[in-house]
């Protein structure tokens, strides 16, 4: 997870050489793009309860019938998605953004929506894999992909060795080129071991299951939905930053990508959970997985600590990362944007650990395979709750960007209460359900 984070980094850094305006359009195109992904890769995630779940049952054919439909499905949302992104690239101009960004935001969109195709088909790749517990392969073909990316960036933004020099269009090329390698990486690399054998080889296509179609969408539309409210608001807070102006926006883009990275640990820890306790659920061992399942969230919220204690203590210097100090044409602007960015980060420090405890119960309670009323609680923390704090505080009153994310920050906690209750409930009935049947 944190290799799909790292290919944002990686061009944030190095477009922010180029100046703020740049870096401030990244981020605008990036947001309609996180917003599909978002999507595709929470509905993708209905792949891995389902293999866990016939893996501790020992039932190679409901695995491999959740791999086939689910490529399907992933495919054909990848391909929408993209199309999606196209019809809506006019909305820039109707959101008050800066004209400057807008413009050199709209060639960079073309590319990165594209690059969402072969990002989902990976997708449901990685959710395969991972359902049968075999995660490292998927890392290797992020790791893979990172080293392209950072390659391809160097040549193209920069016009090095002879290429042409494309700016931010050039980071695209990187970002869609290299998502091509990693699905292309992961595929052949699934076909050679012998684990997946079975599941890989003689896919019919021709051959669709209705059933099996309905379950995956069943699970895998809350899931998207789930996904899809916690990046529309931080989505809503790159176009609320850009009211606010184009330094406002690249401020919001470094504090948003340096958060992310940590929280791709917390998701990474929450698809263990949710392998971990779809195979519980496959044994039907429900004291076992309530035991697992708390031991990620305890995991997890003692990593998030410790990167919360490092964004404090390094809160001026991250910033520096992204922004040429030496650029004296752009220095006054690079000034302000770190400054802005240092103040976010101290917020992201307390919210990550929100962040990452509600992503972590999330994984768990999709293992269980609940997911319709998790889905409710996400839209009422983030947008009954986060979102209107968000606003209020970002556009009404002197805190301006700092007031976003202290809205961001009241959504994901709330987030997290909320879920760990559900889980709460949920196991503690299962269990006693399990008792009560032993007696019988």
């Amino acid at each position: 997870m944190l290799g799909h984070s790292f290919v944002q980094f990686a061009d944030n850094i190095m477009v922010g050489q180029l100046g703020t305006a740049e870096l401030a359009a990244v981020s605008l195109g990036n947001s309609f793009v996180f917003i599909a992904m978002s999507l595709g890769i929470g509905f993708s995630t209905a792949i891995t309860p389902l293999v866990a779940e016939a893996d501790g049952a020992g039932n190679v054919g409901a695995g491999k019938s959740a791999l086939k439909h689910g490529l399907l499905l992933c495919t054909l949302m990848g391909i929408s998605l993209f199309g999606i992104i196209l019809l809506a690239k006019p909305l820039m101009y109707l959101m008050k953004q800066p004209p400057e960004v807008v413009e050199l935001a709209m060639p960079y969109l073309d590319l990165v929506a594209f690059s969402l195709v072969p990002l989902i088909i990976f997708q449901a790749f990685k959710q395969f894999s991972e359902g049968l517990s075999q995660t490292k392969y998927p890392m290797y073909a992020t790791v893979i992909a990172n080293f392209v990316n950072i390659l391809l960036n160097y040549l193209l933004i920069f016009g090095s060795w002879g290429f042409p020099k494309m700016g931010i269009v050039g980071a695209a090329w990187g970002t869609l080129i290299s998502r091509i390698v990693m699905v292309l990486f992961l595929w052949v690399l699934l076909k050679k071991k012998k684990k997946f054998h079975d599941y890989i080889t003689g896919l019919n296509f021709r051959i669709i299951e209705k059933k099996v179609m309905r379950k995956i969408i069943d699970l895998g539309f809350p899931s998207a939905l789930q996904m899809f409210f916690e990046v529309a608001i931080f989505t809503a807070a790159v176009w609320l930053s850009g009211v606010l102006g184009k330094n406002s926006q690249a401020a919001n883009q470094i504090a948003l990508n340096l958060s992310s990275m940590t929280f791709m640990v917390g998701m990474g820890l929450g698809v263990a959970a949710m392998i971990r306790v779809g195979n519980q659920k496959g044994l039907m061992n429900f004291k076992e997985l309530r035991r697992i399942a708390q031991s990620i969230f305890l995991l997890t919220f003692v990593l998030e600590v410790i990167f919360a204690v490092s964004f404090v203590v390094l809160n001026d210097f991250l910033p520096t990362i992204y922004l040429d100090l030496g650029d004296a044409n752009n220095l006054s602007d690079n000034v302000e944007v770190i400054k802005m960015a240092a103040e976010l980060i101290l917020v992201a420090a307390v919210f990550q650990i929100s962040d990452g405890l509600q992503v972590v119960v999330l994984g768990a309670l999709r293992g269980l395979q609940d997911v319709r009323i998790p889905t409710m609680i996400t839209f009422v923390a983030y947008w009954i709750i986060g979102f209107p704090i968000s606003f209020y505080l970002g556009l009404y009153t002197p805190l301006q960007s700092t007031g976003i994310w202290i809205g961001l920050l009241s959504g994901l906690t709330a987030s997290a209460i909320m879920l760990y209750i559900r889980f709460n409930y949920l196991t503690k009935k299962l269990i006693a359900q399990k008792a009560l049947q032993e007696i019988d």
